[in-house]
């Protein structure tokens, strides 16, 4: 496990986290909607407009292929990192709603009226619209996992759902609410014996815990470099190459075409044939920046120090009168939900940013979530590699604080 002096060491590397906030050391706790960036990664920004800045693919000058040996080197490096059969399979994005909506968009081949797709109670937004939108335009079904009171999903309700007429089922890997850690093993296995396909939304897992795709032998597989220390507006998605050379293009122009008349266009092999455009080539060359920072810490090193951080993080709140945590009896990740009895998360949390802590508040864009637990929002704290025990401490201890300034 990382010790105390190396999580110091790490911080070093992250400039933004020496910052004040009204006047408080700012203790930064929203990873799960964003992690702050190394400078490694601030640098490959910076180097790539600053020394190699021109379009890829299509150039046969000196500079654009220096850029585009750049991306394709980072295209390999994912390939590598999730283990992927072929780096062909590894389409980029502009991060995980876009994967989910392409494959969603892309399965208007495969859908048909009174088709089923399966979704979860723990699902973002983001994986719950694209498939109503595909339901609505081909008139088909849309089930639900429901989840156990830990907050666990109902696993044998989805043996109940699933059926000859299952097409899909879409799934998280980690609840960006709860933490929760789903059997996502598992439920490929039970999908693939009824004959269907998965997707799973991996937004909130490659930070936290190795991903290996053919291991799991999931299909589809999405996440975004912005929640592993990598810059904003770039996502991979990966899909077994037999499916995706299956799929049309759902988008039109560049890039993404092998010859076009006026009668006829061929389009380009995999992954071009699902890359129209010019991309995000500075986010591109500079993930792998991130996935550097990653694997020269370890994930195996990563994953058990924030195992350790989230039970004391976990014990510390759980000693707070008056606050309910939510899943804390579930395989969780590095976030935690919770509520004050008789505060509104809002509240809360504009108390705790008065002291400094950055925490998220509200229904964290999964409403029927928190329709299933009967309330309005909660209040979620989400670590990462950089996070310390003492900042654990800190926001218990200014939880407490706050809650006596909201009761007196």
């Amino acid at each position: 496990m990382l010790s105390p002096s190396e999580i110091r060491d790490i911080r070093k590397n992250f400039p933004i986290l020496s910052k004040k906030v009204y006047d408080h050391p700012w203790i930064y706790l929203d990873n799960a909607a964003t992690t702050q960036k190394p400078m490694e990664v601030i640098s490959a920004i910076n180097k790539y407009y600053s020394t190699m800045n021109s379009n890829v693919h299509r150039g046969i000058h000196y500079m654009s292929q220096v850029a585009t040996e750049a991306m394709e080197r980072s295209r390999e490096h994912i390939h590598r990192f999730i283990n992927s059969f072929s780096v062909q399979e590894i389409i980029f994005t502009k991060g995980t709603t876009e994967s989910i909506n392409l494959i969603a968009y892309a399965m208007n081949d495969f859908i048909h009226e009174g088709d089923d797709i399966i979704l979860s109670e723990l699902e973002h937004h983001s994986n719950i619209v694209p498939w109503q939108m595909l339901c609505q335009r081909k008139n088909a079904h849309l089930n639900i996992i429901p989840i156990e009171t830990n907050g666990c999903l109902c696993i044998e309700v989805l043996d109940r759902l699933l059926s000859e007429r299952t097409r899909i089922v879409s799934i998280n890997h980690i609840s960006n609410v709860l933490g929760v850690i789903n059997p996502i093993k598992e439920i490929i296995q039970k999908v693939h014996n009824q004959g269907a396909w998965v997707f799973i939304d991996g937004a909130q897992a490659p930070a936290h815990t190795k991903i290996d795709v053919q291991d799991l032998d999931v299909d589809f597989y999405a996440f975004s470099a912005h929640k592993m220390y990598g810059p904003t507006g770039i996502g991979v998605l990966y899909g077994k190459k037999n499916l995706l050379e299956k799929f049309s293009p759902w988008q039109g122009g560049g890039e993404m075409i092998k010859e076009v008349n006026f009668d006829k266009t061929i389009y380009a092999e995999l992954p071009f044939k699902l890359e129209a455009g010019t991309p995000n080539i500075a986010g591109i060359i500079a993930w792998e920046s991130a996935l550097f920072f990653i694997e020269n810490i370890g994930l195996d090193r990563i994953k058990s120090y924030e195992d350790y951080l989230i039970k004391e993080v976990s014990r510390h709140l759980n000693s707070l009168n008056g606050l309910s945590q939510y899943a804390d009896t579930a395989p969780r990740s590095t976030i935690v939900s919770f509520n004050l009895s008789g505060v509104h998360p809002f509240d809360l949390g504009s108390l705790l940013d008065r002291m400094g802590i950055a925490v998220r508040t509200g229904h964290h864009c999964a409403q029927p979530l928190m329709k299933a637990l009967g309330t309005i929002g909660t209040i979620r704290a989400s670590f990462a590699v950089y996070n310390t025990i003492e900042e654990a401490e800190k926001l218990c201890e200014y939880i407490t604080k706050a809650c006596e300034m909201l009761f007196i």
